[in-house]
């Protein structure tokens, strides 16, 4: 398996992710996810429409709280597009925050049984979590936009992400 050290970084100290960079102009690779009723969800299944693929460590911590609530909100302003949430969390976890936090405009799948992390290389070695990483999938299952967070406490470039779901151009270091 690749290993992708100093990738990024939690507090300083670099991590090592797990599997090979999913670049623009990719095909998104499928893989196999669990919806919180428990129900098994291929990311292929999505395809025909665009995706904002939000990843995150875990729902129960505060920049993953604040990033996936930013992105409920948009959701609910992004016309055509699906926002799904991805994480180690179990689907009984995502659920319970979702109720609790009122996120009804996104989609929570767990990654808890399946390799998502490889496929997407954003697993984190040693930690079994997620790197925080935003991808952007067109209609057609090309991958169009991608954000790797180079610091795991800190929050996403939003306005990045939104410039390229709307078709637009940003002024960040990301790839597009």
């Amino acid at each position: 398996m690749i290993e992708r050290v100093g990738a990024i970084t939690m507090k300083g100290n670099p991590l090592t992710l797990i599997g090979r960079e999913v670049k623009v102009g990719d095909q998104a690779p499928d893989a196999l996810l669990v919806a919180n009723d428990l129900s098994e969800v291929k990311l292929s299944s999505f395809k025909g429409e665009k995706i904002i693929l939000s990843i995150v460590p875990s729902l129960d911590t505060p920049v993953c709280d604040l990033q996936t609530k930013r992105f409920n909100q948009e959701a609910s302003s992004l016309e055509g597009v699906q926002v799904l949430t991805v994480s180690k969390d179990l689907p009984f976890a995502q659920k319970r925050w979702c109720g609790a936090s009122g996120a009804s405009a996104i989609m929570t799948l767990s990654d808890y049984r399946g390799n998502f992390g490889e496929t997407y290389g954003v697993l984190i070695k040693g930690l079994g979590l997620l790197a925080r990483c935003i991808f952007v999938i067109n209609e057609e299952g090309k991958v169009t936009y991608t954000q790797l967070v180079s610091e795991v406490t800190s929050e996403p470039d939003y306005e990045g992400v939104l410039k390229a779901v709307r078709g637009g151009s940003c002024n960040c270091n990301c790839r597009h």
